[in-house]
């Protein structure tokens, strides 16, 4: 994912791969000024749990106008499940105030692409009483269910293209 690491970018968007000060400021709570009021979430603060220096596969920031109204990101880079497909998890969330503009659609599909190119299935977590989230989801081709996950989340699967 050689070019994960210069960025992303879509029409109304640009996926911004964290760094180390991104990582630090987020855990330690500071406040920058391209940060939407309500970022970082709950949510982004577990993402930056997941962060490792350098990887390509981890968070990125969600930027619209210039300001970060939420994050896209892999749990880690591609395993090998057990039917020998490389398989990555895959998580997204915005603001509120950023929600229902298709913004979390966009930036999946922005992920997608190098992806793709590595042939890639995908899973996502999401809760069942995120219709938001699962239309998301299904948009992106995730159209496999496997079940639920420990914490009652569906656990739905997206096949390598």
């Amino acid at each position: 994912m050689s070019d994960q690491q210069a960025g992303l970018a879509t029409t109304r968007l640009r996926l911004v791969l964290w760094d180390a000060a991104t990582v630090a400021a987020i855990k330690a709570g500071d406040r920058r000024p391209t940060w939407h009021p309500d970022f970082p979430r709950e949510d982004d603060l577990g993402a930056a749990s997941l962060w490792h220096d350098g990887d390509p596969w981890g968070p990125r920031s969600i930027v619209r106008d210039g300001v970060v109204v939420g994050s896209i990101g892999f749990f880690g880079p591609p395993q090998t499940a057990d039917d020998g497909v490389p398989e990555a998890e895959v998580g997204y969330g915005l603001v509120e105030e950023a929600r229902g503009q298709g913004l979390a659609t966009e930036a999946l599909e922005a992920v997608l692409v190098p992806i793709d190119r590595q042939h890639v299935r995908l899973r996502a977590s999401i809760e069942p009483t995120n219709k938001a989230s699962l239309r998301v989801a299904a948009k992106a081709g995730f159209t496999g269910l496997r079940g639920a996950n420990e914490d009652g989340e569906l656990v739905l699967v997206r096949p390598p293209r």
